[in-house]
C-alpha cells in the first residue's frame, strides 16, 4: 500500500474533520444556540505552485482590523471575531445561519516556507496569505550537457 503525503496534508485532514463535525451537528436536529456559535472556523482554500503556498480565508463582514495573523515557530494562526449586528437585533429571530463570535484557525507550516517573506492582504472579505518557498527548495531545471 502506498500512502501519499504532502506538506499540507495535515491542513487537509484538519479541514475534513471540521467539515465532518459541522455536518454531524447540522444533521443532529439540535437547535443552534448563541453559545454553540460562540466559536467557529472560517473556510480556507489552499493552493500550491512552484513559488509557494497561498491560503484564501473567507471572512465576509469582518474588517481587516478585526483579524489577527500571527506566527509562532512553525504555526501560522488566524483569529478574530464577527459580532452579531446589534442594531438589527430583534427579540425573536426566525433563523440565524451566519456564524458569529470568535474564530481561530491554525496551520503547521512546512519547513520549506520562507517565514520572513510571508505576505497577507485582505480584499472584499477574503484574507489572502502567501507563504513563499525558500529559494533552495524551489524546483529548478538542470541542464544536460553534451559529452
Amino acid at each position: 500500500m502506498i500512502l501519499r503525503w504532502g506538506p499540507l496534508s495535515d491542513v487537509d485532514a484538519l479541514r475534513r474533520g471540521a467539515q465532518r463535525a459541522s455536518r454531524d451537528e447540522a444533521s443532529s436536529g439540535r437547535p443552534r444556540t448563541e453559545a454553540a456559535d460562540a466559536m467557529w472556523a472560517p473556510p480556507v482554500n489552499t493552493y500550491e505552485d512552484n513559488e509557494g503556498y497561498t491560503l484564501f480565508c473567507d471572512l465576509p463582514g469582518i474588517s481587516q482590523e478585526e483579524v489577527k495573523l500571527s506566527l509562532d515557530a512553525e504555526t501560522l494562526s488566524i483569529s478574530g471575531a464577527r459580532k452579531l449586528d446589534h442594531e438589527s437585533r430583534r427579540e425573536v429571530y426566525t433563523g440565524i445561519e451566519c456564524a458569529f463570535g470568535t474564530f481561530a484557525r491554525s496551520f503547521t507550516l512546512p519547513g520549506i516556507v520562507d517565514v520572513d517573506k510571508i505576505q497577507a492582504t485582505m480584499k472584499n472579505g477574503v484574507l489572502k496569505i502567501h507563504l513563499p518557498k525558500r529559494e533552495e527548495s524551489k524546483p529548478r531545471q538542470i541542464e544536460i550537457k553534451v559529452r
